[in-house]
């Protein structure tokens, strides 16, 4: 498509569809464990796809996990109209239409999330229509990204077969590991990592997640405890939104201090970066409202001299990893692999950054199995 032609370029039609991912394992965390959660058995799924009057397609998607997935799609359904006729290039003019489309609401949580799939559907078309990767249309600074696997990690995988995952995903070329710890029992979660680190050797990057499970006492005796350890951090061992405790973690130990997955703005996560709560930044796409906000959450991350980790939802992070100027990690979830045709490349300890315009996705023939709504507005 010319220059003049996309300027002249509108959105024609935007369909949402509602997907329920079934997962082949209940997963169990700390907050499992603890009583707060049930296990998860399934992802709820929200995509986007945007066409526009010349032909051009945008995919996108958010997420949510136990819980949101209708809310998701009922606030999506009711913003959408507003992007019918407007200049799909003009996506943060967009975020805002949709974010006061629906303001009553609020500014975060349910609200982004829902945005965000519109949100990466809009970049997703901007670079197919430029004929360039994502990673490539914001500006990378290289190729491949770091990796590391979780899945294989959860607190419902026995000991033993924690040490089999593990030596199979460095097997695949992956190049990290992360154990869930938080169990209302520390012996245990010590006793994972021992086996762990022991089977793998000092070499292999180790991190660990309490999932938010611990409080400040208990956060203090187990990073002391991990120390020794050499892992690469210690993810959210207290509340989310504990900004102070979470700083006087990373500035009392030496183990990196990972954070802020779980919030749900831009502005929360600058909160986060004032209060100097995290070494490792994770902010995860799609629950920060999409592409549009994360750039701004990087951007904060960046010039406050922080590391990058971006939560889940590899196959679009790893764009966005690979635009941010120091080496970032991402985190391996195949999860979502039944979901796209494509797969992403693992070699030497890093996802290769997908050369394919766009996210360079297209959805698998068993999304329509698994969706169980979907609405068009043309």
């Amino acid at each position: 498509m010319t220059q003049a032609a996309n300027q002249t370029d509108r959105i024609q039609s935007v369909r949402i569809s509602s997907c329920y991912l079934p997962l082949a394992t209940p997963i169990s965390d700390a907050k499992v464990l603890t009583g707060r959660q049930k296990p998860m058995t399934e992802i709820a799924i929200l995509f986007a796809q945007i066409r526009t009057t010349g032909g051009q397609e945008g995919l996108g998607f958010s997420y949510s996990k136990r819980a949101g997935g209708p809310g998701q799609f009922a606030h999506a359904k009711e913003i959408a109209p507003v992007l019918i006729g407007e200049d799909p290039s003009d996506i943060g003019k967009l975020w805002d239409k949709l974010c006061w489309a629906g303001a009553s609401v609020g500014r975060s949580g349910l609200a982004t999330q829902a945005i965000g799939a519109f949100d990466v559907a809009l970049w997703d078309l901007k670079a197919r229509r430029a004929n360039l990767s994502l990673a490539k249309l914001l500006g990378s600074y290289r190729d491949s990204v770091r990796c590391y696997n979780t899945s294989g990690g959860f607190l419902h995988t026995p000991i033993d077969q924690l040490v089999v995952n593990a030596s199979a995903s460095i097997a695949r070329g992956i190049g990290g590991i992360k154990l869930k710890v938080g169990q209302p029992d520390g012996s245990l979660d010590i006793a994972r990592v021992t086996a762990v680190r022991k089977h793998l050797g000092d070499a292999v990057p180790i991190m660990v997640d309490a999932n938010q499970q611990w409080d400040r006492p208990t956060a203090q005796r187990m990073c002391r405890i991990f120390e020794q350890f050499n892992l690469v951090w210690i993810e959210e061992p207290l509340d989310a939104y504990d900004h102070e405790g979470h700083a006087a973690l990373a500035t009392h130990f030496d183990t990196p201090i990972a954070t802020g997955e779980m919030l749900t703005s831009a502005a929360e996560h600058g909160d986060l970066i004032r209060h100097r709560a995290a070494d490792y930044l994770m902010p995860d796409g799609p629950r920060v409202g999409g592409i549009t906000p994360f750039l701004k959450v990087a951007s904060q991350a960046s010039h406050a001299g922080l590391m990058l980790a971006p939560h889940f939802a590899m196959e679009l992070h790893v764009h966005l990893a690979a635009a941010y100027p120091t080496e970032p990690w991402v985190e391996h979830f195949e999860w979502l692999d039944p979901l796209f045709n494509e797969r992403i490349e693992i070699k030497d300890g890093c996802m290769l950054v997908p050369t394919r315009p766009g996210l360079g996705l297209s959805l698998s023939e068993q999304v329509a199995t698994w969706t169980r709504e979907r609405v068009e507005f043309a």
